[in-house]
């Protein structure tokens, strides 16, 4: 048995979560916050049989695509210069799927 902890987007975590328990997987969602953009994700963990797991990982890819926007940062703060938010094109979306071995499951 695999658990899988993938990390979308939160504009492709509903229908990833509507996709993925439509062929019966069972899955966990948790809001989390990206670090760089601090942006809106998921974390979503499900526990999957060994040989299911190149097909829950489909799933994923064929819905969580990237994607450009336009993000506003601040540049450093200089003494005695102004603070001018500059816009920048970022790269986001997508999904970041880990893989992990379970050593035990014990459903309840």
């Amino acid at each position: 048995m695999k658990l899988i902890v993938s990390i979308v987007q939160d504009v492709d975590s509903d229908n990833l979560v509507e996709e993925i328990t439509k062929v019966g997987f069972r899955v966990t969602k948790i809001s989390s916050t990206g670090g760089f953009l601090k942006s809106g994700n998921s974390t979503l963990l499900s526990g999957i049989e060994d040989e299911d797991v190149e097909d829950y990982l489909n799933i994923i890819r064929n819905n969580c695509k990237t994607r450009e926007v336009t993000k506003t940062i601040q540049t450093i703060n200089i003494p005695g210069q102004a603070m001018i938010p500059t816009p920048i094109q970022v790269k986001v979306g997508g999904a970041s799927a880990f893989v992990i071995n379970v050593e035990k499951f014990k459903k309840y």
